[in-house]
Formats: structure tokens, C-alpha cells, sequence
């Protein structure tokens, strides 16, 4: 930031260039929000011309849709239609996605199903009288069939996809949640509230939490891609693998503002995504983060499904290749005058203090672009409201801090639901022991999602960010810091394959500092 010198590690930057533009296709926020897909070009140094295309390469994405039948789409992934907007005669309760991911298919309560893209309509009990709401849907494995399941678990199959049994006529201790097929589409398990499993088909019994006392009820399931295991998600994002499903992380004990709702497997079954009700998603294991939903939602996500995209980003609300500054304390009164599109703010010059006295001019300044930043400090706390940290002091004071840095912003009245970025910096104040550093930098990150924050980012110098945390590497959005003397370093895609080697935050680059104090200003480009 520009607020201090740091130390930086690293080879001279590349020629400079724009990435390669990308496409942004915009609808109703209900309706549409399609993460990376944006273009647009801010104040900022003039590109080089442009090289050649990259090759694009498809990864692993994800969709959200909401009880409106919003779709949000990350990654690249798709965006083939929805129902935000239109009306409805029930909300919408599940999604599906074709094999190829080139369309989806979302189903109401009453059974009603919206096909779009390359998904074919085979048929619904949107015209029928059921006895129980349709809780969820799976797709046969080359999507010409589907199945719905009521919240009494009775199965009605349309297309290619039979009916292997149901428990429709048996008395259950708890309603049924959601379904997942086997990978053969030969059979399928549903799951209950108390986390008991129901296995029809092909689909064989792992074990259930049926017999458990579960702090919270069970709210979806996913099944590995050989079939041999599956995962429950409990509203609190605490996770039960059977079989040969892994454990890969959860968010157990961790205090949450929105319940989890869904999860989705990554395809090698290596990873999975959940999403809470407000659209916030944790990824683990091999599962990449894209992103998360708008912070103000029409109506909440109901559930997610994965899908196949291409990797494009965008985070902070900023189009792809726009430009602005991050500013703090030392630009008081002394602001960019120039056209900017990017504008972060710093909130605190170090953990629980050094208040920026000038914040609520410079969130003025810094408008619709407004992102803000708190500059973490080192520092210990026997307790804080995050009982994931358990008695790790340096846990804890990382929650204490991103929550203070958050209520003293709130105290300004300024607008605080937007992206927020933790900056992780050389000081003398850290510890020597950086698994220690790497827990308060978790906790922080804990603290900004407790407060109801879909969006929270890294900003660190890539040669300086495993000096600080060891290997830890968090699934959230990161900021390079990375400039040369001349200023420029804003070439994305050189700036990924650059560090490749790091151990950098497990999220895309969304913003690079090509400028460091050049005219008493950060300059800041959007990948």
C-alpha cells in the first residue's frame, strides 16, 4: 500500500500488455451475475498492443441460483438464462447441470422445471397435486433424464432416469433434504435433516449420521465420482465423509451471519465448494475459488452445482483492466484527481488502531469503486468470538481485529458492504513462528465473514507472503503487490505465471499494484 515501504523480492516485470479482454454479459442483479465476465477500461497507463490469445483452459467452476431463479456464475462458467425476475408460482428449490455444462435445469417446489441451454425439457409435476414440496433434483449422467425428490422422499423420474425406489410411503424421523445419483445413474441416495441416508439402486449404504446428535441439521449432500462414498453438510458447514470421501476442511465451529444451504464436489471428488444462504462460498481442497454472490441479494441462494468454465474472474467489483489507486492516512487531502474506477480505502494502519482520520472523505472519493483494507499487525488475545481458534491466541486477536477494523468503519457511516482486503505486509511485528502469523491472518479472515462479508481478499507482496505465513495458502481472492521502478508490472497473466512457485493465496489474482508511491499515489489495475 502506500502507505509505508516494503520490502519486495522478485524478478523485473515483463513488457507491458493488457490481458486479454473479456466478456461481461449484464442482467437484473437477481438475475444474472456473471463473475469475470466484464470489460471495461478505467483511467491508467496506455497498453502495449495486444499479443497473442492465451489458450483458454477449462477448469473447474461452479453456479449459484437463488429461490428467484437467479443465476450466479463463476469461473467462466456459463450463463444460459434464468428465472430472476419472472414470476413464479413457487420459489426455486434445486438446480442441475447438462454434462458438458453448456445449460442447467432449476426446479420449484411444486416440481416445475426451467431448462436452459443445451438442457432438454423431459417433463414435471409442476401440474400435479403432490403430497410434499420437491426439495432437489440430479441428473442422469448424460442428461437426458432427471429426478426430483419430495421432502417425503418420493422420487418422479422424467427422461432416461428410472425409478430405483423412494420413501414415500415410509414413516421418516426427519424430512428428506436432497438427493445425489450414483455415477452410473443406476441408482441414488437421499438424505434427511438428521443426516440419515436412504440408498436405492446401485447405491450403497456408507453410513448416515442418523443415530447423531448433530449441532445443526443436515442441509445437502455429494457423492465421490466413483460412487464408493459421499459427503453430508450441515447448516453450520460442518462436514461427514463415508466411504472414500475426504475430509479436505470445514467451517465447523466457525461463527457464521448466513447458514450453508449447498455443497458441490470438484469432478476428481479431491474438493468440494459450499455456498450459504447469502451466496458466500468456501472452497477446500483442489475445489478453486471464483468468487462469491453480490452482497445484497433480491432473494437467498437455495443451492450450487459444478460446472466447467473457462477461469475468468473479476472481484471488488471492478471490470477486467480497470484502473484506479489504493489510498490511506498519507493521502489526506491530497487525493487522485484523475478518472478511476478501482478505489480502496484503507479503514486501520495497524490491528486495533491507527484509525485512517480521513476515511469518510476518501470512501467519498473513492465512490461505487469503493473496496476498503485493514493493515494487520501482529498480536495475541486469549479469547474472541471465533470458537474455531480454540485457545490459539494469535487466532483469536486475528478475529478481534478484522472485527474492530470493521465496526470502527461502520462507526464512520460509510458503506462497509463491499469487498474487503486483509494486508499482509512486512513489520517488525511478526511473529517467528508463521504458522502462528498464518492463524491470526485465518482468523481475520474468519472475522470480516462473520460479519455477513461475502467478499474478503489478500493484498501481500508475493516475495514476501511465505516468509510471513509459511505454506498457508486460504481460498480467497488475492492482490499482488508487484511493481517494478518504472511502475507497469499490471500484465495478469505474466504476473500468475511469474510466482507459479509461490505458495500464494489459493484464489485467482483479481487486482495487481503496477505502481508503488509513483506521485505520491498506488497505482492499481483489475485483472
Amino acid at each position: 500500500m502506500s502507505r509505508r515501504l516494503r520490502s519486495v523480492v522478485g524478478p523485473p516485470s515483463a513488457p507491458l500488455r493488457h490481458a486479454a479482454p473479456w466478456r461481461w454479459w449484464r442482467a437484473p442483479l437477481a438475475v444474472l451475475f456473471a463473475v469475470g465476465l466484464l470489460v471495461g477500461v478505467g483511467a491508467g497507463p496506455a497498453a502495449s498492443p495486444a499479443g497473442a490469445q492465451d489458450i483458454v483452459k477449462p477448469v473447474n467452476a461452479y453456479w449459484l441460483v437463488a429461490s428467484d431463479g437467479g443465476i450466479f456464475s463463476f469461473g467462466g462458467a456459463g450463463y444460459y438464462g434464468s428465472m430472476g425476475g419472472q414470476p413464479l408460482n413457487k420459489p426455486i428449490v434445486g438446480m442441475a447441470g447438462t454434462a458438458d455444462s453448456k445449460g442447467y435445469w432449476l426446479v420449484a417446489s411444486d416440481g416445475g422445471i426451467f431448462a436452459f441451454g443445451d438442457a432438454n425439457f423431459w417433463g414435471s409435476t409442476g401440474s400435479m397435486r403432490l403430497n410434499q414440496p420437491v426439495v432437489g433434483m440430479t441428473a442422469t449422467p448424460d442428461g437426458r433424464g432427471y429426478w426430483l425428490v419430495a421432502s417425503d422422499g418420493g422420487i418422479f423420474a422424467f427422461g432416461d432416469a428410472n425409478f430405483w425406489g423412494s420413501t414415500g410411503s415410509m414413516t421418516l424421523n426427519q424430512p428428506i433434504v436432497g438427493m445425489t445419483a450414483t455415477p452410473d445413474g443406476r441408482g441414488y441416495w437421499l438424505v434427511a435433516r438428521d443426516g440419515g441416508i436412504f440408498a436405492f439402486g446401485d447405491a450403497n449404504f456408507w453410513g448416515s449420521t442418523g443415530s447423531m446428535t448433530l449441532n445443526e441439521p443436515i442441509v445437502g449432500m455429494a457423492a465421490t465420482p466413483d460412487g464408493q462414498g459421499y459427503t453430508l453438510v450441515a447448516s453450520d458447514g460442518g462436514i461427514f465423509a463415508f466411504g472414500d470421501a475426504r475430509y479436505y476442511g470445514s467451517l465447523g465451529g466457525v461463527p457464521l451471519a448466513h447458514p450453508v444451504v449447498a455443497m458441490a464436489y470438484s469432478p476428481d471428488g479431491k474438493g468440494y465448494w459450499f455456498t450459504d444462504s447469502n451466496g458466500a462460498v468456501s472452497a477446500y481442497g483442489d475445489a478453486a475459488y471464483w468468487g462469491s454472490a453480490p452482497q445484497v441479494l433480491n432473494e437467498p441462494v437455495v443451492t450450487m452445482a459444478e460446472a466447467t468454465g473457462t477461469g475468468s474472474f473479476s472481484f471488488g467489483g471492478y471490470p477486467s483492466g480497470s484502473y484506479g489507486y489504493d489510498v490511506s492516512n498519507y493521502q489526506c487531502n491530497a487525493l487522485p484527481t484523475g478518472d478511476h474506477t478501482i478505489g480502496v480505502v484503507e479503514v486501520e494502519g495497524q490491528s486495533f488502531g491507527s484509525v485512517n482520520p480521513c476515511l469518510s472523505d476518501e470512501a467519498a472519493w473513492a465512490g461505487a469503486g469503493l473496496n476498503l483494507y485493514v493493515y494487520l499487525t501482529f498480536g495475541n488475545a486469549a479469547t474472541s468470538g471465533d470458537p474455531a481458534c480454540g485457545t490459539d491466541q494469535a487466532c483469536n486477536y486475528g478475529f478481534a481485529a478484522a472485527q474492530d477494523a470493521f465496526v470502527k468503519a461502520e462507526d464512520t457511516g460509510i458503506e462497509t458492504g463491499v469487498t474487503w482486503w486483509l494486508d499482509v505486509e512486512v513489520n517488525t511485528s511478526w511473529s517467528n513462528d508463521t504458522s502462528e502469523n498464518a492463524l491470526l491472518v485465518k482468523g481475520a479472515i474468519d472475522g470480516l465473514h462473520a460479519e455477513g462479508l461475502n467478499n474478503v481478499g489478500i493484498y501481500a507482496s508475493p516475495g514476501n507472503w511465505n516468509n510471513i505465513v509459511g505454506d498457508y495458502q486460504p481460498a480467497v481472492a488475492y492482490w499482488m503487490a508487484w511493481w517494478s521502478g518504472q511502475g507497469g508490472a499490471y500484465n495478469c497473466a505474466n504476473a500468475a505465471t511469474t510466482w507459479a512457485n509461490e505458495q500464494l493465496p489459493n484464489g485467482p489474482i483479481v487486482l495487481t499494484q503496477y505502481s508503488d508511491n509513483v506521485g505520491g499515489f498506488d497505482g492499481d489495475y483489475a485483472c
